[in-house]
């Protein structure tokens, strides 16, 4: 008898014990919540591409760690670094860079098996929630790169939103903007009511009359994903595309369909492509992003289809001989209007982390991400992909009155990200290789190896049979 009433003891004390324990996950405070890991001497990897949120978060990070006793390394390199140390660590199942810079279409696409889903911190109730909540977060930036096909499956949070629009020179567009008009009957002013052909006759208009600069417009033409980033431009506003099923622009699809490069439309923005360039600054077969803005920052060139975040570059007079002197504008139109490549990029988290250290990694997540941080890396040359910061009645008269360089393209940004003036690429498994096949057919034809008929039509015989299709229609 004192056996059971022993053995009754202990389970009683046993069950009490798990019933005190349980609620006090729910009752653990926030404070608590953020400096758990404050006595463990926790570092954590953030590999991204070097880009205008990650030096603006880099300037913060220690912020970051004064909250939490959580240290962060960062490290910024080229973006084709960052896929080839991202395939390393998955290959390996290393875990060692906790923290990913996951563009949708080099990482995300091929490799969503290796990230964390999102969905695991957000229901943990020791770890802090995501401040006013998913809803917050710009629609686009979270579906195009925080999902791939599953879409109850989320693997990253948005961290930035670079896009592509219209720069050029206001000092020498308000000079010449007479002569001009005189010349060829119309206001020059850049904007989307001007034709990609307006925008070649400006360019070639600027290289015999305009000394100030080497040439009328520049180009991301290396061969490299800047050539078929810089090209995608014309394509979708010619009306061209790259995959018939149009689900593989948001969600992503791993049947992206028939390849449409060989259309009547594609073809026509290849031709008007190859005639633009053979006009731009001789550079721009060599330059990728990068090299397109240190020319333009340099006054070489007049115009240029280029991310808006380098706007923090042109801006700054220590890095640039144009600070003051830029514009900003929706990119010219073309049959299916202004199209303006979104590039954003979320933050994600690598699977093969330890649970520890991707729970530190996800309140690196939250707090880089919230909108109070948000704003202060706006002050610093970020763009906040949060709905809250852009209603902030701070941030209002902010970009109103354009207190620092950044502010100069947002008003330009927000309208290139409504529906009928964004661009987005195709989000499939297949990407990296399609995309190689792509900016290697346009880098043939300008160096004049292929004619567009030729580059297009070879194109989508290589992506059909990368991606299966003719197979399938067997």
């Amino acid at each position: 008898m004192k056996r059971f009433f022993r053995g009754s003891l202990l389970i009683f004390l046993v069950i009490a014990v798990m019933i005190a324990a349980k609620p006090t996950l729910g009752i653990m405070s926030e404070q608590a919540k953020w400096t758990q890991f404050k006595n463990d001497h926790l570092t954590i990897h953030l590999l991204s591409e070097d880009t205008p949120p990650t030096m603006a978060v880099k300037s913060i990070v220690n912020e970051f760690t004064a909250k939490t006793g959580i240290k962060v390394e960062i490290t910024q390199t080229r973006l084709e670094d960052v896929v080839a140390k991202t395939i390393l660590d998955f290959s390996a199942k290393a875990g060692d860079i906790e923290l990913i810079y996951t563009d949708p279409y080099q990482i995300l696409s091929p490799f969503h098996g290796h990230l964390a889903d999102m969905r695991k911190f957000m229901n943990d109730p020791a770890l802090p929630k995501i401040p006013l909540g998913l809803n917050d977060f710009i629609k686009t930036d979270l579906i195009a790169g925080g999902y791939m096909i599953d879409k109850d499956r989320l693997l990253g949070i948005p961290y930035d939103c670079p896009t592509m629009i219209w720069i050029y020179r206001k000092d020498i567009f308000l000079k010449y903007k007479d002569k001009f008009m005189a010349d060829r009957g119309y206001d020059w002013t850049p904007g989307s009511n001007l034709s990609w052909e307006q925008y070649y006759e400006i360019a070639k208009w600027i290289n015999e009359h305009v000394p100030e600069v080497k040439a009328g417009t520049g180009h991301q033409a290396l061969m490299y994903d800047s050539l078929q980033c810089d090209f995608s431009n014309v394509l979708a506003a010619y009306g061209g595309k790259y995959f018939a099923n149009d689900q593989v622009n948001l969600w992503g699809s791993n049947l992206p369909g028939k390849c449409m490069l060989d259309q009547p439309q594609a073809i026509e923005a290849t031709r008007f492509y190859k005639k633009l360039l053979s006009i731009a600054h001789p550079g721009s077969t060599s330059w990728d992003w990068n090299g397109l803005a240190e020319a333009f920052a340099a006054g070489d060139i007049a115009m240029a289809p280029e991310w808006h975040e380098f706007a923090s570059t042109f801006e700054d007079p220590a890095r640039s001989k144009v600070a003051g002197k830029v514009g900003y504008a929706l990119l010219p139109h073309g049959a299916n209007g202004s199209k303006n490549h979104w590039g954003g990029t979320n933050i994600s988290i690598n699977s093969y982390a330890s649970e520890k250290k991707q729970k530190a990694a996800w309140l690196y997540i939250l707090w880089a991400t919230s909108p109070n941080v948000q704003k202060k890396l706006l002050l610093r040359g970020s763009t906040p992909t949060r709905y809250a910061v852009y209603n902030d009645r701070f941030v209002k008269q902010w970009i109103k009155f354009k207190v620092n360089p950044i502010m100069e393209s947002l008003h330009t940004v927000t309208e290139a990200w409504k529906p009928e003036n964004i661009f987005l690429r195709p989000k499939t498994p297949y990407w990296l290789d399609v995309n190689t096949v792509v900016f290697t057919n346009l880098s043939y034809m300008l160096a004049g190896k292929l004619s567009p008929e030729e580059a297009m039509r070879d194109a989508t015989l290589k992506i059909d049979q990368i991606t299966g299709y003719n197979k399938m229609k067997k």
